[in-house]
């Protein structure tokens, strides 16, 4: 069995003027984003991970954000969880991403997908791109993935003008490129045929709260399944070098006074019997949601240790408070981070 060698937090940006919010308006996470990303450097988390979502009060153009949080910082990794690729354009995002990449140092880790439930009837389509007929949204996804792939590993796209700089029969690369960016793109998968399709493919593998399936096991146990299956098709496929596979977990940390008052409900809701993974339906599918992992550390590694999905991955990812601000989760990482240690 394996072990999360990393930690990171995974961060919705969320942000509202309700009573208790410390991050109020779309100016106040965008910032508060950044020191969040400082926060888990200082605190000796490994990662500092954004959540993209379209027509919500949450983070949605990635790059700028990915840029900010690196230029603040100088050794984390920088992930998103995940892109819908439906919204993009694959040659504009391969430059965007290229240029984030230089800039922060070949830090980024992009997860991609088709997306998930959504505010938006169509929402691709008001952004200018509907959905062509014929195709099912997980292919028009994977369509876009496949392009942006191409271009950022430096394979020529455009066919060149008159006056292009190339020679005879070679096509027009995207610029810039960045080595190595197409070894560091994941795909969030939700069950395991989407898994062993991303081990063929060669994207690493990220597996959420939620997987669409439901067999009345514990969530872990499916996402266990799920990455076994990926790592088996990664070989079969011939790829070089090692896959890796994150999972998130929500996961509450009670060190002090203050988050005993914040996270103490969760616990009280556990010592009731109400916090357990649920099965129930999303975007017309049966789902498994898991369930929060809160109290002090030490329950927490034993919690943790215990949870196959967990000890089967290389990177665990911490879903985020944000609106509680990176002042407070800066404790909750310096708990994180030894959680980690103990897990290793």
């Amino acid at each position: 069995m394996s072990h999360p060698r990393r930690i990171g937090f995974l961060s919705f940006g969320w942000y509202s003027s309700a009573p208790g919010s410390k991050v109020r308006s779309a100016a106040e996470t965008l910032l508060d984003t950044v020191r969040l990303a400082e926060a888990a450097e200082d605190a000796g988390m490994d990662g500092a991970w954004i959540r993209v979502h379209h027509w919500e009060q949450n983070l949605t153009s990635p790059f700028p954000i990915l840029t900010a949080m690196g230029r603040a910082t100088s050794a984390i990794e920088l992930g998103t969880g995940v892109i819908n690729m439906r919204y993009e354009n694959p040659l504009y995002m391969a430059e965007m991403a290229a240029t984030s990449d230089l800039l922060v140092g070949g830090r980024l880790q992009l997860g991609v997908s088709r997306g998930s439930p959504e505010m938006a009837l169509d929402g691709p389509g008001d952004f200018g791109y509907p959905l062509p007929d014929g195709l099912l949204p997980v292919e028009d996804a994977a369509a876009r993935i496949a392009l942006f792939r191409r271009a950022i590993s430096g394979e020529g796209i455009a066919e060149p003008g008159a006056h292009a700089h190339v020679l005879p029969g070679q096509l027009l690369p995207i610029q810039p490129q960045s080595p190595g960016l197409n070894g560091r793109i994941w795909y969030g998968a939700g069950n395991t045929e989407s898994a062993i399709r991303v081990g063929e493919l060669g994207m690493h593998l990220m597996s959420s709260t939620l997987v669409l399936e439901a067999t009345g096991e514990p969530l872990d146990v499916l996402q266990s399944r799920q990455i076994e299956a990926f790592r088996a098709s990664w070989t079969s496929a011939g790829h070089e070098g090692e896959p890796r596979v994150s999972v998130s977990r929500s996961v509450m940390p009670i060190v002090d006074d203050l988050s005993r008052l914040y996270f103490g409900p969760y616990l009280e809701k556990e010592r009731m019997g109400g916090n357990r993974d649920q099965i129930g339906e999303i975007d017309n599918a049966v789902g498994t949601f898991g369930k929060t992992y809160v109290g002090e550390p030490d329950k927490l590694i034993e919690e943790l240790r215990a949870d196959s999905a967990v000890m089967s991955s290389d990177t665990l990812l911490v879903t985020v408070p944000s609106q509680l601000g990176a002042d407070f989760n800066h404790g909750s990482f310096q708990a994180l981070a030894a959680i980690r240690d103990a897990l290793n």
